[in-house]
């Protein structure tokens, strides 16, 4: 019997691995659901990918410190709302802890009664299929139910700790 593998401990800080993180650009989106006495909740999160088309799931994933992850958890529905670019506003407002994050918000409701944001790029209603806890966070996988997109919509990207906007590249260079 060989014995088990394990990964070498880190060669680098928390902060160098934060650094090096922030060097792959992410959309934002802000992930949307009720809790269990039917109120709004959502965060402002960038850890969004696709996972597979047949089925159409995705994953994000959120901190087990996050004050909403028993909402998360518990709750049947989420969305998860890709922010255009001109919603900077709006994915600051769902990362700050402040206030109620959906006052004067235009939203509908969506699958499960996830609130689905007005103008943002593209939308994704999901079941809450599966969770894996890993480290300090856990890996929401959705099955999505229904999802729309805004056509011509430009993102709303984040790199280096910083919001950009999509700078398209001139397809001749890449010829």
């Amino acid at each position: 019997m060989s014995p088990l593998l394990r990964a070498h401990p880190p060669s680098f800080s928390s902060l160098e691995f934060r650094a090096a993180l922030a060097m792959f650009a992410t959309g934002v989106t802000i992930v949307t659901a009720r809790d269990p006495d039917g109120q709004c909740i959502g965060l402002t999160a960038n850890s969004f990918n696709s996972v597979s088309l047949d089925p159409p799931l995705v994953l994000w994933s959120l901190s087990r410190a996050a004050a909403s992850l028993t909402a998360f958890t518990r709750g049947s529905h989420y969305a998860i709302n890709i922010l255009a670019a001109d919603q900077r506003t709006l994915a600051d407002r769902f990362a700050s802890r402040a206030g109620d994050r959906f006052a004067g918000i235009a939203f509908r409701e969506g699958a499960g009664g996830a609130p689905v944001l007005e103008g943002v790029a593209a939308a994704f209603e999901c079941f809450n299929r599966s969770r894996y806890e890993e480290g300090d966070h856990v890996i929401f996988v959705g099955e999505v139910e229904h999802c729309e997109r805004q056509e011509g919509a430009s993102p709303l990207i984040f790199h280096g700790g910083r919001y950009y906007t999509e700078l398209p590249l001139d397809r001749s260079a890449n010829s």
